[in-house]
């Protein structure tokens, strides 16, 4: 089976899951445990446009998932800082970011494979070489396939903020995955989150304050200005017109 082949075999298989995606685990007696998921699986239509990227871009910038860790060398042909984004969306600011900065790597993971489409199409229209993509859980990516001390930075850009009270456990930022983030951070690297919801963000702050090793990068120990390395998506500029907030967090590894 060629890659494309490959790939299509493997968006078949996600686009059959269950909406919510729970995996099993196993505890030190082999009983299989239920992980909570931090995100929802959402179906969707794939366009002509989409599949056709998903088809002819993917052999080149679509990294499939393997347990085992990746060569960032290899990946990118080249020795760089790499930045890993969670959850791009349709992808267009992950493409400006990689476009307006060829001297570094970009690694992006997105669960909806729409998604993934919209951005190898546009990183196919933009001409950048600087980028692959997933379509995978990224919390098993980083566990199994990105190896300790290797990122410059981590992005994670808008993520489901589980309004609910009861579903607030479903939120990704916990002290867990911040441990599980500075562990493949760089020493001085960033965990940069940004969310327009305050309850969110403040949930954010007290978590990553919580977290021995991280240090805040806002002078007063809470938000910091959207930094331009951050470009303000169409989502984003939105919200603004409506009177809407944004809360970027910055923490840098520091031990």
């Amino acid at each position: 089976m060629d890659n494309a082949g490959l790939l299509s075999h493997s968006l078949t298989q996600i686009e059959t899951m269950n909406n919510d995606v729970i995996s099993p685990e196993f505890d030190e007696s082999g009983r299989p445990l239920r992980r909570i998921r931090s995100f929802v699986r959402r179906q969707g239509r794939l366009t002509k446009g989409q599949q056709h990227a998903l088809d002819n871009y993917w052999p080149v910038m679509g990294v499939e998932f393997t347990p085992a860790p990746l060569d960032f060398t290899a990946l990118f042909g080249r020795t760089a800082p790499v930045t890993l984004e969670i959850g791009f969306g349709m992808g267009a600011s992950l493409v400006a970011m990689a476009k307006a900065n060829p001297h570094q790597d970009f690694l992006g993971i997105e669960v909806h494979s729409p998604g993934v489409g919209a951005c190898l199409s546009l990183a196919h229209e933009e001409g950048v070489e600087n980028l692959r993509v997933m379509c995978h859980d990224a919390v098993e990516v980083l566990q199994t396939m990105i190896p300790d001390n290797s990122l410059n930075m981590v992005q994670l850009f808008f993520p489901d903020p589980w309004h609910k009270a009861r579903h607030n456990k479903r939120r990704i930022v916990q002290a867990p995955f911040a441990e599980l983030v500075k562990s493949k951070l760089k020493l001085g690297g960033v965990f940069h989150m940004a969310t327009d919801w305050e309850p969110y963000a403040e949930h954010m702050l007290e978590v990553m304050s919580s977290v021995d090793g991280y240090q805040n990068q806002s002078e007063n120990n809470d938000y910091v200005p959207r930094p331009e390395s951050r470009p303000v998506t169409k989502f984003e500029q939105r919200g603004h017109r409506l009177g809407h907030g944004v809360w970027d967090l910055m923490f840098e590894r520091v031990k």
